[in-house]
């Protein structure tokens, strides 16, 4: 890391240090206040969260649309007063911090000796969940796009390295994955964006046709790994809880594009649920739904 970028990861400690001075109820003040700006006032994305609530929720009136559209920015709002937090993250804090239900499936799967795929989404602060699993000693490896800006990318991804998550590009990602899965690593999969073709397949996503990335289903098929579905969820101040389910069944079709299609599906229905859960605290900002064109 050069001179500027150790000046700039230490300037923005520093900041974190002084932010988290004010207490965290006052700080998710001006998450939800950040939220209801960005939702009510300059209405950034409200048109495609509105939109994708109406795919989702037919049956919800309007203004319960709009209320719950509001919720989610809110809830973004203090995902971004909880980021201060994560230079200061230590294992004292994760314990006191975090319950974590069904852990037993994600260590039952390591016993495997494949590694593990952990399937997971945009809801609640996952990225204080990823930091967490790290700190009660997972080996995670997180397969994450990177910044536009190279300044803060390295800054962002070099915190999460101190933190013990390491990250994979996406781009031409494949063999890096197989190789963390060999080592025995957990590999982070965020499965609910729209991906077109070639990499995309076309699935369904609360019942509407959208395109699903095909990345996950591949890897776990060459490497014979565990894919376990995982969650995080916000429960109240510095309340955070992660929740493991039992591994996604490989599936079996006339041929191996089917059987990937196919585990894609489940994979899609399993985040369904999960949303279904706590709506509030998903991503609803991200155009999940658009026209598929199939190439397969």
């Amino acid at each position: 890391m050069s001179f500027g970028l150790k000046l700039l990861a230490l300037l923005g400690r520093v900041a974190s240090g002084i932010f988290l001075l004010f207490p965290i109820k006052l700080r998710f003040f001006f998450g939800d206040l950040l939220g209801r700006l960005w939702f009510d006032v300059f209405r950034i994305r409200r048109k495609v969260v509105l939109s994708n609530l109406q795919i989702a929720y037919p049956h919800l009136t309007e203004k319960e649309r709009v209320r719950l559209g509001r919720k989610s920015l809110f809830h973004l709002g203090r995902d971004l007063m909880e980021y201060p937090e994560l230079p200061f993250l230590n294992l004292a804090k994760v314990k006191s911090r975090f319950v974590v239900e069904g852990e037993h499936h994600l260590q039952e799967a390591l016993q495997l000796k494949k590694g593990v795929c952990l399937l997971t989404l945009h809801l609640g602060n996952g990225d204080l969940g990823i930091a967490a699993l790290s700190m009660l000693g997972y080996p995670i490896s997180l397969l994450s796009k990177e910044f536009k800006a190279r300044w803060l990318n390295d800054l962002w991804f070099g915190m999460r390295a101190r933190l013990g998550t390491q990250f994979i590009p996406p781009r031409n990602s494949s063999y890096a994955v197989l190789k963390a899965l060999k080592k025995g690593r957990v590999v982070m999969f965020v499965q609910d964006q729209y991906m077109g073709p070639p990499q995309g397949v076309k699935t369904t996503f609360f019942g509407q046709e959208t395109g699903t990335g095909l990345g996950l289903a591949t890897i776990a098929w060459r490497a014979g790994c565990p894919v376990v579905p995982v969650y995080t969820l916000r429960q109240g101040p510095h309340r955070h809880l992660i929740h493991f389910d039992k591994p996604v069944e490989m599936a079996v079709g006339i041929n191996p594009d089917e059987s990937l299609k196919i585990f894609t599906q489940r994979c899609n229905d399993i985040l369904e649920q999960y949303v279904r859960r706590c709506p509030e605290q998903w991503m609803w900002i991200h155009k999940r739904w658009k026209p598929f064109s199939s190439l397969r």
